[in-house]
């Protein structure tokens, strides 16, 4: 019998960025706009404005952005021009000198920086820096990034010295940097997270995600391309490649969990690549059943595709307390079991005496799904048919989604039949590699935490 894993069950969203330039109000754009990605990140949040002046201005603080922003603070940010982010960590422990955006001073003045991703380098270039007597105020890899950048700014200007320092770093990285009045925006060389822009009221906004440029409905214009640097300023839109070296691995799970449905991730909709899943998943795996259910939120979409393509009526059988904290952060298993309760309950009448197709987006641990399985058990279903619409979660990510390492994810060293028998469910299904691409209609992704291929070297990191 597998052992529950003592640690929380949930894909952490990494982070969120955003950046504005020549909007009046600039800070409340920001604040709607980072209520838009906030589901990229809920432990902190930070805006930083460059006013009149020119003077930079940052506001930033644990907790949701509705929190650390109230009315009187955004007051206080004047300008037409500002950075945003939100944030999980992933490399770093949590604490306030971790929370982005940074203000870095160098000898071409202060920027200020804000990154969403991970760079699998970050501890041999930080290594080698300390040695020659560099300093650093917090343990994310994000200030090494703005360190590099302010390093050399001053002798080659922004554009080259930004360039220069993503050219040092692999990894993933979406960046975006406010400095002397630009505003600019660079995305890795293999275009791991996404990154967006769009126009605003004469300017210009860059985001996470194009639910943050629909929410203050900015014109979409395009993603920046990996290994693109862009530069907005008084003379307009500039673009740059800091490495013609590029590829496009999107991380899969930008498109199956994080990203919210209503976005737009390099011409695909997140929504419709959902849908897809479930029909493709359904083609892969029929199986009898009475109605649909999907674990909610990110896997409705895919059980409406499944549902459509089996003709089996979808139902809402459990209900989500958007309003209960997060499971993870309990400290004993019985607690976190019991939050799970907390956060989800089943429909009796819906589930009882029925079999069910149970559709979610992954299993990463298992004590989720094994509590869901039994949530609906104890309403009276019948049988559980738990469908997943992705490949079997096996490899840790290096790249900006927290899952720990090998040892912490059931599909590691265990197969189907054993997680199947661990959740307690009466079958268990995943979706196939080749349905994944399928449904994204391209040909690249990143699937590393699928397949165990990641598209860099991982310089030491274990696994």
């Amino acid at each position: 019998m597998l052992k529950f894993r003592d640690s929380y069950d949930e894909l952490h969203e990494e982070c969120g960025v955003l950046g504005i330039y020549g909007v009046d109000g600039a800070s409340r754009h920001a604040f709607v706009a980072l209520e838009a990605i906030q589901h990229r990140g809920q432990q902190a949040c930070g805006i930083a404005v460059c006013g009149p002046d020119r003077r930079l201005r940052i506001h930033k603080g644990a907790g949701l952005v509705k929190d650390v922003f109230p009315d009187d603070s955004l007051s206080q940010l004047q300008g037409d021009s500002c950075i945003g982010h939100v944030r999980y960590p992933t490399t770093a422990v949590g604490g306030r000198e971790n929370i982005q955006p940074f203000s870095i001073t160098c000898s071409a003045g202060t920027f200020a920086f804000a990154h969403n991703g991970n760079i699998v380098n970050a501890d041999v270039i930080k290594s080698s820096l300390e040695s020659q007597g560099h300093l650093f105020q917090s343990t994310s890899d994000s200030e090494l990034f703005a360190h590099l950048i302010g390093m050399k700014a001053g002798a080659e200007g922004w554009e080259q010295s930004i360039m220069s320092a993503a050219n040092l770093l692999d990894g993933a990285f979406s960046t975006v940097i406010l400095a002397q009045g630009a505003l600019y925006a660079c995305r890795d060389k293999y275009g791991f997270r996404p990154l967006s822009i769009g126009r605003l009221a004469g300017g210009y906004v860059v985001a996470s995600e194009t639910c943050a440029l629909d929410a203050l409905g900015a014109e979409f214009l395009r993603d920046i391309d990996p290994g693109e640097l862009v530069a907005i300023g008084p003379e307009g839109l500039k673009s740059y490649r800091h490495s013609h070296h590029s590829g496009r691995y999107m991380c899969a799970m930008e498109y199956i969990y994080f990203a919210r449905p209503d976005s737009d991730i390099e011409g695909c909709n997140v929504h419709a690549f959902r849908k897809r899943t479930g029909r493709l998943l359904f083609e892969e795996h029929p199986v009898r059943a009475d109605i649909v259910v999907g674990v909610p939120d990110s896997s409705i979409s895919a059980a409406m595709g499944y549902s459509e393509a089996s003709h089996i009526p979808l139902e809402r059988g459990l209900l989500k307390n958007i309003y209960v904290a997060r499971t993870f952060i309990q400290p004993a298993q019985s607690m976190r079991d019991l939050g799970v309760r907390m956060k989800m309950s089943p429909i009796r009448s819906v589930v009882e005496g029925k079999s069910i197709a149970l559709i979610d987006d992954s299993i990463v641990r298992g004590t989720t799904s094994r509590q869901i399985v039994r949530l609906l058990r104890d309403a009276g279903a019948r049988e559980v048919h738990m469908l997943i619409a992705s490949p079997k979660y096996a490899w840790p990510c290096f790249y900006g989604i927290d899952t720990g390492t090998s040892d912490q994810l059931i599909g590691a060293d265990h197969d189907e039949e054993e997680i199947c028998g661990f959740i307690g469910a009466d079958s268990l299904h995943y979706l196939s590699a080749q349905a994944l691409l399928k449904a994204s209609c391209r040909t690249t992704l990143c699937t590393a935490c699928f397949t165990g291929n990641y598209p860099t070297a991982l310089y030491g990191q274990e696994q």
